[in-house]
């Protein structure tokens, strides 16, 4: 069998694998009826916001994943959502040309 002919059915076998997982997780997040019987957004940031200032910032999220996934979860993405939110100026791209 040729290396084409191998990378198409490693293809093929991951994606029936990753449909079969999709499946799975449809099936899990919803209801009898097929509606979504996950928490909501609206859920989630209500967990999160322990301050209840109805908002979730950087380290009230920070605490949620971790307490959810384990301490360290996504800590380089987190620790630059937490430089970003303490600057003094937005950290978008676009902003940056606004403000200079």
């Amino acid at each position: 069998m040729n290396n084409l002919a191998k990378l198409w059915l490693l293809l093929a076998l991951l994606m029936s694998v990753s449909f079969g997982h999709a499946i799975e997780m449809l099936d899990y997040l919803t209801d009898a009826d097929g509606k979504y019987a996950g928490p909501s957004v609206e859920d989630n940031i209500a967990k999160m916001d322990t301050d209840h200032n109805g908002f979730a910032d950087v380290a009230e999220v920070r605490a949620f994943l971790e307490l959810k996934h384990g301490a360290g979860y996504q800590k380089s993405l987190l620790d630059r959502w937490e430089v970003a939110a303490n600057t003094t100026s937005c950290g978008t791209s676009f902003a940056k040309e606004l403000i200079e």
